[in-house]
């Protein structure tokens, strides 16, 4: 099958396109024909070898996925002919993949691949991290950083469909554009301004009470001295580049708390309250709670120049490669 090919881990322009072998389904999964797969920034870091998860080289990258099922291995509940998103780490960007049961789930006809592909990983990080992590309420205060990102627009759009004010946070005009349309009440551009005045600005001076940060660097600083009494940051990565250093007295001095999100390994330590989080927010995409914006498409040739501009922090909603 013809594939975006990982020969070693030395980044995204050495990656080609080539012929990996078929792969083979193993019992408990379903083999997948790739019709859309959402580029994501972990695929930029996996090339590098600077993700978790290694996989041993030649592989595909790519893992969020949706496609039909071509062959079902003792696969519950999934067999040939059904319409499945669902996420394998690595192997997406390719013809065909394999999905474990358990990550995938069925599509209805109402949500379209190009649709479903985000659906696993960006808006599984952004419910799981609010929801589960951040437990964000009704009437509270969330400020998303990277905004414009895959997992931040869907945090703007899931924050604003439990209830919560959303402020967003950007770069540009364009990703501001893009915020609002997404359903963020308020947008700082903090190319603009520094981002406690924004948060000040914005909040009436209120501060917040949740920040959703997968930027890093010293942004995430700034942010959390303007969390509120009881506020939550939760950490779900550093697109930035730099692991900020967090004076330990902040979150001492107002009762925050600092709260970890890894909705990798939260899959496989949780599997029944992800299978509910993922139908959740399924049921949000067939009746249009969350409709995430795609920016661009590319067939797999260019499915390199899809990473770079993701790595470049050029995407505003998602890109989609597909196959």
């Amino acid at each position: 099958m013809r594939a975006l090919i990982c020969d070693d881990y030395s980044g995204i322009g050495s990656l080609r396109v080539g012929e990996l072998a078929d792969p083979d389904p193993g019992p408990g999964s379903v083999l997948v024909k790739v019709e859309a797969v959402a580029v994501s920034f972990a695929d930029t870091l996996i090339v590098k070898g600077q993700y978790q998860i290694r996989p041993e080289p030649p592989f595909a990258p790519g893992y969020e996925i949706a496609g039909t099922v071509i062959e079902a291995n003792r696969a519950d509940g999934l067999s040939h002919g059904d319409r499945v998103a669902g996420f394998a780490f690595h192997g997406g960007l390719a013809e065909m993949a394999v999905i474990q049961v358990e990550n995938a789930a069925r599509l209805p006809d109402s949500v379209d691949a190009d649709v479903g592909c985000t659906l696993p990983g960006g808006y599984g990080t952004s419910y799981h991290a609010l929801v589960d992590r951040g437990r964000l309420q009704p009437g509270e205060t969330l400020l998303v950083l990277g905004a414009s990102g895959g997992v931040g627009m869907a945090a703007v759009q899931i924050g604003r469909a439990l209830g919560a004010t959303v402020v967003a946070a950007v770069s540009s005009e364009a990703k501001a554009a893009a915020a609002s349309s997404a359903g963020a009440h308020e947008v700082i551009r903090y190319d603009q301004v520094p981002i406690r005045e924004g948060i000040a600005e914005a909040t009436g001076g209120k501060g917040v009470d949740v920040v959703y940060d997968p930027v890093g660097g010293e942004t995430t600083e700034h942010a959390l001295r303007s969390v509120n009494w009881n506020g939550r940051l939760l950490i779900v990565g550093f697109a930035a580049g730099d692991i900020p250093a967090i004076p330990l007295n902040l979150p001492l001095l107002k009762g925050n708390s600092l709260v970890g999100v890894f909705w990798g390994r939260f899959t496989q330590e949780e599997p029944e309250k992800h299978k509910a989080n993922f139908a959740k927010i399924i049921e949000w995409a067939a009746e249009g709670t969350i409709d995430p914006i795609i920016q661009k498409r590319y067939p797999l040739d260019q499915g390199a120049d899809a990473l770079q501009w993701v790595a470049d922090r050029k995407a505003v909603g998602r890109v989609i490669v597909n196959p």
